[in-house]
């Protein structure tokens, strides 16, 4: 695979988002083989089984973009310990209707930025749990659960020299796990 097409979800719309800012800074950390494609997915509306014969385009954009991509990158926050309803909204809607999931053996990463010590642990274990009942598989290690603090992002917006090391260590271990899994 000479070029590998990253799908990312950011599981956040606030403007300022730490998620949003990570994904972002993510990019330049990955191998030059990969290139990423941010989805957008705060225009769909909200799931329901009644609209599955007839998907909204911006479901149908989501699908597309997900079917085109050889892996997913899920970037999201922690919300009352589990992951935001953005983001299952969206989960929910590309899963659908039954059968006709654009998740399916799609190779996932998952990692995300909060505030709290324990970053986003608790969204990424329930994240697991959905994408394992998706078919996805996921990266177990390594782990990232990254804290929102002074030295994260440079002025620039981009990793701070702290968290360089491991976060371009993560992205290739992202990388070679979706060259592992593609199909």
């Amino acid at each position: 695979m000479s070029q590998i097409r990253i799908a990312v979800i950011v599981g956040s719309l606030r403007r300022d988002s730490f998620n949003k800012k990570l994904a972002l800074a993510l990019a330049p950390l990955a191998p030059p083989e990969v290139s990423f494609t941010h989805l957008g997915i705060g225009d769909l509306p909200l799931y329901t089984q009644d609209e599955d014969a007839a998907q909204a385009e911006s479901v149908a954009r989501l699908k597309r973009g997900i079917l085109a991509a050889h892996g997913v990158l899920f970037v999201s926050p922690e919300y009352n310990r589990s992951v935001p309803g953005v983001l299952k909204n969206a989960i929910d809607h590309a899963s659908r209707p039954f059968g006709q999931s654009a998740w399916r053996k799609k190779p996932a990463g998952i990692i995300g930025v909060s505030v709290g010590a324990a970053g986003t642990a608790m969204a990424q274990q329930h994240l697991r749990n959905i994408l394992a009942n998706l078919d996805m598989p996921t990266m177990g290690q390594p782990e990232a659960f990254l804290q929102a603090k002074e030295g994260l992002f440079d002025a620039d917006g981009m990793i701070g020299p702290d968290s360089r090391n491991f976060l371009e260590g993560w992205m290739g271990q992202f990388t070679a796990w979706v060259q592992a899994h593609a199909v």
